[in-house]
């Protein structure tokens, strides 16, 4: 395990997926990530990478190829291997190797970097292609907020407020968890979305075009707060398991599979490449009051 740390915040990442354990709030003495429990949803917030979603018959198709592929990828179970830390900051890779190369044919180096500034954690991206072709792939975030923040408050006191006024319009998934062409409206007027235990019971509320590019967990009956802002993610996942103490708040390069016929990966909805040789990044952060 490392933890970085300053005088607002200690943040402890596991190189399990170099996924988040927990961000500690020091002068407000509140644990802002889920722990994880096992019997409920047992991740803190898993990196999804080469790809977000599932896909059809969990096969990822690249040319006439198909491999085994769960979903959102193989990250979540990779070990990563720590390269820098400093007081405030740790970076953690994977490269390929012989696993990831069975079931994912790219040469690649993926980073995941972690720093603070005061009450804000940044987490980047950077993918790195070593191999002599484009290298297409998805990434994205699955971070799980506690809430409610405090004793003695409940779910429902809580909102998600969204940076900007918008109509907020969901794309449906099926039971396996593919798009079905289908949408629903969310929420019709104003900022605030209410958290319920229900808001979940058929599956993730995915958004594929916001304006927004934040989204803050708050109550009114304080001032604390959390907030994820995503400039460079065009698509957003809001989910939690029904009626757990949890909201993950998701920016995603990339999704699930649509329903029909499968596609192979450089025809995926919101795929990524990088060409060559080249290199891809893109960040988000998590800052709390």
């Amino acid at each position: 395990m490392t933890t970085i740390e300053n005088d607002v915040l200690r943040v402890s990442i596991r190189p399990q997926g170099a996924e988040l354990t927990s961000v500690f709030n020091k002068q407000t003495n509140i644990e802002h990530l889920w722990q994880a429990d096992p019997a409920v949803w047992g991740w803190h917030a898993p990196n999804l990478f080469p790809v977000v979603g599932g896909l059809q018959d969990d096969q990822l198709r690249v040319g006439d190829q198909q491999f085994p592929m769960g979903r959102h990828g193989f990250t979540r179970q990779s070990v990563f291997t720590l390269t820098d830390v400093t007081p405030t900051s740790a970076t953690f890779e994977l490269s390929a190797n012989s696993q990831t190369l069975a079931v994912y044919p790219y040469q690649f180096v993926f980073q995941i970097m972690y720093s603070l500034d005061e009450a804000v954690l940044s987490i980047t991206y950077r993918v790195e292609n070593k191999g002599d072709q484009t290298m297409y792939f998805s990434v994205g975030a699955h971070p799980a907020f506690n809430v409610p923040f405090l004793t003695g408050e409940q779910y429902e006191d809580y909102t998600l407020h969204f940076q900007k006024e918008e109509p907020l319009t969901r794309h449906l998934l099926s039971p396996k968890g593919y798009f079905t062409g289908q949408t629903e409206p969310v929420l019709t007027v104003g900022q605030e979305l209410p958290l319920t235990k229900e808001l979940f019971n058929e599956d993730a509320l995915v958004f594929k075009s916001l304006e927004s590019r934040a989204v803050t967990i708050q109550s009114p009956h304080h001032d604390h707060k959390v907030v994820v802002s995503f400039t460079a993610f065009p698509m957003l996942g809001i989910w939690a398991k029904p009626g757990a103490d949890f909201v993950c708040i998701e920016p995603w390069l990339g999704c699930a599979d649509n329903e029909g016929t499968p596609v192979t990966i450089d025809e995926k909805e919101g795929i990524q490449h990088v060409e060559a040789g080249s290199l891809f990044e893109a960040g988000f952060t998590i800052g709390v009051a």
